[in-house]
């Protein structure tokens, strides 16, 4: 059914649009528009520049002002007031105003995300400011506000009970039809109060399958495709279209259930670690520079540790910790200890269509040390059930260290205590000071260091690369910037060559 999906979506756009044919630049990328809800597809409304939120981040993660020109925080800690920016409007032309920022922030607080969990008692409207005020500090709180959930849409955006229904926003472009779970298309919004877009319409088209998306790609059916494969992308070095690659604050790697008994021990964590051969699946499989010799990726900065020591591969060694963990190969060389084979299920998905082919790796490579594994491809919504109700062994899965542009928010998430995308069945109870600690700011250098040094040696989840952004642009357009942060796709900054 996707993949009918998809050749529907590639095919309305070519005939509706070729690349550069007319006024429109078209996006492909493999996420699917839920609904208007902020809170599920927001983070696509605000790449395609039609919502923006009180904080934005540059490429480094430094905050910098959004409809937010300035942010401060009482001496206490508990008091944050943000001054809004003046003369905005929504697309329905009503202004933004300081109790319909409160509406929307109100509005997010009350939905599962990250706002959520911040410490916020309290949200009020001053005069051209909105007062946050907490029930203990919080200096992460400017970060959370640049979460996609806490967009500022217009108060008619919302339904009754707080849903969102329609796409009201405040960015330069305003949506002019929305067909979920496909496509999207959006013009200029004339009275943006910032500079005005050079191309006049955009569209986005949520293309399931890889091979659709490159096609696009390669027949200049589409502008911006997202998503490539490292097999397409060599295909695409050959043809008009131009490959940009960035690395991003996202890392691959795999969630292990810590509570099954074969996962239990962190030696048998760390023998399927010593199991992954990591450069060459960057090098071979993903076309990337390096592997992963951390959790945290170079481009989060200060959360990167170049003291710890390197992940390693070494299958002797893991074959040495599982030997001492009591673990004896079988007939057919798998290990058994009291009767039962070392035996697990890899779940991933095909949305980033390089997880499957990793997977594939990682089925050869665990074999090797005496690890069946057997991967279960399906979709990524599987991953967070299978969390919930303790039935997920192994998960494949890619991490973003920028949804909140600060690596905290996903700390405290996944670890602080674990979380949907983070660990399973494991519990530290020193990481879960120690960040919160960073997050009301008191958090020290030496404090973000303990994190990374429990994350590497207990590993509650094993990682395995550093993402890089790979995207495809077609010849004519000009001005293409790659947001490492995910945020934005640029597009009001773009040209279409004459």
């Amino acid at each position: 059914m996707r993949h009918t999906l998809a050749l529907v979506a590639a095919a309305a756009i070519a005939a509706a649009s070729p690349a550069m044919a007319d006024d429109t630049l078209d996006v492909v990328a493999q996420f699917e528009i839920q609904s208007p809800e902020p809170s599920t597809s927001g983070y696509i409304f605000t790449r395609m520049g039609v919502a923006e939120t009180l904080t934005n981040a540059d490429p480094e993660g430094v905050l910098t002002p959004g409809l937010a020109t300035e942010w401060s925080v009482s001496e206490d800690g508990l008091t944050w007031t943000f001054t809004l920016r003046e003369g905005v409007q929504f697309h329905d032309g009503t202004p933004m105003t300081p109790d319909t920022v409160v509406n929307a922030l109100e509005t997010a607080r009350g939905k599962p995300g990250p706002l959520a969990a911040t410490p916020i008692t309290g949200i009020q409207a001053g005069d051209g400011t909105v007062v946050l005020t907490l029930s203990e500090p919080f200096a992460a709180l400017p970060a959370y506000l640049a979460h996609y959930s806490a967009q500022i849409l217009a108060p008619a955006a919302y339904a009754a009970g707080g849903a969102g229904v329609e796409l009201i926003g405040t960015g330069p472009y305003m949506v002019t039809d929305l067909a979920p779970p496909l496509s999207l298309k959006a013009t200029v919004f004339p009275d943006y109060w910032g500079a005005a877009p050079h191309v006049p319409n955009v569209s986005y088209a949520a293309v399931s399958r890889v091979e659709t998306r490159a096609l696009m790609a390669e027949s200049g059916e589409a502008d911006f495709v997202f998503g490539l494969d490292p097999a397409s992308v060599a295909r695409l070095g050959m043809t008009d279209a131009t490959v940009h690659s960035v690395a991003i604050p996202r890392t691959l790697l795999m969630k292990v259930n810590a509570s099954l008994p074969a996962l239990a021990e962190p030696e048998a964590r760390r023998a399927l670690s010593l199991a992954i051969d990591r450069e060459g699946i960057a090098k071979a499989v993903l076309r990337y520079p390096v592997g992963a010799t951390q959790l945290f990726p170079p481009s989060v900065g200060e959360w990167h540790q170049e003291s710890l020591e390197p992940l390693a591969y070494d299958p002797e060694a893991a074959k040495a910790l599982l030997t001492d963990l009591g673990w004896t190969p079988g007939s057919d060389g798998i290990l058994t200890r009291d009767g039962e084979r070392f035996a697990l299920t890899l779940t991933t998905y095909p949305d980033r269509p390089e997880l499957p082919l990793v997977a594939a790796v990682l089925e050869q490579q665990f074999r090797t040390i005496g690890i069946e594994l057997t991967i279960d491809t399906t979709n990524s919504s599987e991953i967070t059930s299978r969390h919930a109700d303790g039935s997920l062994e192994l998960g494949l899965i890619a991490r973003n260290f920028g949804l909140i542009p600060n690596p905290v928010g996903t700390v405290l998430s996944d670890y602080a205590p674990t979380g949907d995308w983070g660990a399973m069945g494991w519990q530290n109870d020193e990481i879960v000071d120690l960040a919160r600690s960073v997050g009301r700011g008191d958090g020290s250098e030496a404090e973000r260091v303990r994190i990374a040094e429990i994350l590497q040696t207990e590993l509650p989840i094993i990682p395995i690369a550093w993402y890089r952004q790979t995207l495809a642009v077609a010849q004519g357009v000009e001005g293409t910037i790659i947001d490492p942060w995910e945020r934005t796709f640029g597009l009001e900054n773009l040209k279409l060559a004459q």
